[in-house]
C-alpha cells in the first residue's frame, strides 16, 4: 500500500508484466475500422496469410484511438526484412541503424519494421551513449519496450479489431499524459531526438508531459548537438508543420531545447516587432496545416530567420554597402550558419533567398518594375512575406495594400496604380547627359560613324 502511494507521488505507474499485453476489443477501444487505410489492411493480411504476425503500430494506433484518421500507417511484424520483401512486388529494404521495408502501392508508402529486440550492450555507440547501429530482432513485448512513449507502443490488428497494450498507453491517452517508456535519462541518451519528439507530441496533442519524463530535458538538451544535422532538421520540420508550431516553439524555449537549432530565437521573441512577425508567420502556418493546405518549408524558415537577416542587412547598409548587395551578404551570413546547424536542403535555402531578395523590389513601384516582379516564379511567397512585414508593423501598411490591389487588379487598374506611384514616389537621381565626342569632319560622313560611336558607348567602350 505504502509502495503504491510512493509510486503515485513520484509519477511512476503501477508495475505490470511487460511481457503480457492488455488486449482490448472493439467495444473497449472504440476504433472506427473505416479510418484504417485499405493498403495497411492489405499488408497485414498478406503477412498474416503467410504465417507471420502483423499489426498497425505506433502513431497510427494513437491517432485511431483519438478518432483521427492517420496520415501514415506503419506496420510491425515478426517477419524479417528479407521475408517481407519477398511478399510484395514493390518493396525496398532501407536503413543502416535499423533496417525497415518500404512497401509501395502507387504513391502510398507504408513502412514495415521487424519486431526489435533488446539492444545489445555491444551495439556501437558514440562517446555520449547514442546508439549508432542496432539491427537486433526480438519478440513483440521487447519491441514494445523499445518504443519511445507509452501512447506509441500499442498494436492494432485489423483482422480481429483488437489492440495490444503493453505499457498502459490507453490509460495515458485517456488522461492526456505523455510518458516515456523506461528510465528517461537512459532513453534520451540512446537517442536525443526523443527530447524533440516529447515537445512535438505534447504540443500537437495537447498532452501534459509527465514530470519524470520532463525533468532531465533541460540538463540533457546539449546532447542534441551530437545528432546528425539531417535528423534534427527532419524532426524540426515535423515540429513546425504539426499544426501547433507556435506552441512547439514555446515549449522548445521553456525546455531549453532551441539553443543551436534556431539561434537568437529568444532575442527575436523578446522584440515587439520580431515577436509579432514570428507569431503571425507561425499562426498562418498552423491555420494552413489545419485546413489541409500545403506549407512551404522555405517560407517557414525564411520567416523564422528573417530578423537575423534584417539585423545584418541594416549593419551592412550602415557600413556603406548598397541595399541589394547588403541584403545578399546578410542572407549569406545567416544561411552559412544555419546550414551547419540545421542541414538546410539546397532547394529550401534557394527558396529562402528568393523570398528575401524580392523584398527591396517591392519598394520599386513605378515603370516596368512591378510587372517584372509579378512574373517572378516565387512572387506569391514573396508577396505573402511582404504582407507579414506590413502586418507586424515593420513596414507601412500602405505598401502592402498597394501590392494587394495591383496583384488583383486588371490592366487598367494596374496602370493607374503605377502612374500614381510614379507621382508620389521621390524621383531618383537625374541621369547625367551623355558626353558627345568632337564633331567629325564632314568629309568623313557624319551619319554612320556617329551611330557606330553611340553603339560602342552603350556597350561600355569609350
Amino acid at each position: 500500500m505504502i509502495k503504491k502511494f510512493i509510486r503515485k507521488i513520484l509519477g511512476v505507474k503501477d508495475e505490470r508484466d511487460p511481457t503480457e499485453p492488455v488486449i482490448l476489443g472493439p467495444e473497449q477501444h472504440g476504433i472506427d475500422p473505416k479510418l484504417v487505410s485499405n493498403n495497411a489492411v492489405r499488408v497485414t493480411q498478406t503477412l498474416q496469410e503467410a504465417g507471420f504476425q502483423a499489426f498497425v503500430v505506433g502513431g497510427a494506433v494513437r491517432d485511431l484511438l483519438l478518432g483521427v484518421k492517420p496520415k501514415d500507417f506503419d506496420i510491425a511484424t515478426n517477419a524479417t526484412p528479407e521475408e517481407v520483401k519477398k511478399l510484395f512486388r514493390r518493396a525496398f529494404i532501407i536503413g543502416r541503424r535499423f533496417q525497415i521495408v518500404h512497401v509501395m502501392f502507387g504513391q502510398d508508402l507504408l513502412e514495415v519494421t521487424t519486431f526489435r529486440g533488446k539492444g545489445s550492450d555491444n551495439a556501437p555507440k558514440d562517446e555520449h551513449g547514442r546508439v549508432l547501429r542496432d539491427n537486433n530482432f526480438g519478440p513483440q513485448h521487447e519491441d514494445a519496450e523499445r518504443r519511445d512513449f507509452t501512447i506509441n507502443a500499442m498494436y492494432y490488428d485489423p483482422a480481429t479489431q483488437s489492440v495490444l497494450d503493453y505499457h498502459g498507453g490507453i490509460e495515458d491517452i485517456r488522461a492526456k499524459v505523455l510518458r516515456i517508456i523506461g528510465q528517461p535519462e537512459a532513453r534520451y541518451r540512446e537517442d536525443p531526438v526523443r527530447m524533440l519528439r516529447v515537445v512535438r507530441f505534447a504540443a500537437k496533442l495537447g498532452f501534459t508531459i509527465e514530470p519524470a519524463t520532463r525533468a532531465p530535458i533541460p540538463v540533457m538538451a546539449p546532447l542534441i548537438n551530437n545528432v546528425p544535422a539531417a535528423r534534427v532538421f527532419d524532426e524540426m520540420l515535423k515540429l513546425l508543420m504539426s499544426g501547433q508550431a507556435l506552441a512547439c516553439l514555446k515549449e522548445l524555449r521553456s525546455s531549453g531545447l532551441h539553443h543551436g537549432l534556431l539561434p537568437l530565437l529568444d532575442v527575436v521573441l523578446e522584440q515587439p516587432i520580431g515577436m509579432k512577425f514570428v507569431t503571425l508567420a507561425l499562426e498562418s502556418t498552423d491555420t494552413r496545416v489545419k485546413a489541409g493546405k500545403g506549407v512551404s518549408p522555405g517560407f517557414l524558415f525564411a520567416s523564422l530567420l528573417w530578423h537575423q537577416v534584417l539585423e545584418k542587412w541594416n549593419a551592412y547598409r550602415a557600413s556603406g554597402e548598397s541595399p541589394i548587395p547588403a541584403l545578399h551578404l546578410a542572407a549569406d551570413d545567416v544561411l552559412d550558419n544555419q546550414t551547419d546547424n540545421l542541414a538546410l536542403q539546397r532547394r529550401i535555402a534557394t527558396d529562402m533567398r528568393d523570398i528575401w531578395a524580392m523584398q527591396p523590389r517591392f519598394e520599386r513601384r513605378n515603370g516596368k518594375s512591378p510587372y517584372k516582379l509579378l512574373e517572378h516564379p516565387r512572387f506569391r511567397a514573396g508577396f505573402d512575406f511582404l504582407l507579414l512585414r506590413c502586418e507586424s508593423g515593420e513596414l507601412d501598411a500602405e505598401i502592402g495594400n498597394w501590392w494587394a490591389t495591383f496583384y488583383a487588379g486588371d490592366v487598367a487598374e494596374r496602370e493607374r496604380l503605377v502612374n500614381s506611384a510614379r507621382d508620389t514616389q521621390p524621383a531618383g537621381p537625374k541621369k547625367r547627359p551623355r558626353r558627345r565626342g568632337p564633331r567629325r569632319a564632314e568629309s568623313e560622313g557624319a551619319g554612320a560613324p556617329a551611330e557606330a560611336g553611340s553603339n560602342a558607348q552603350a556597350a561600355g567602350g569609350e
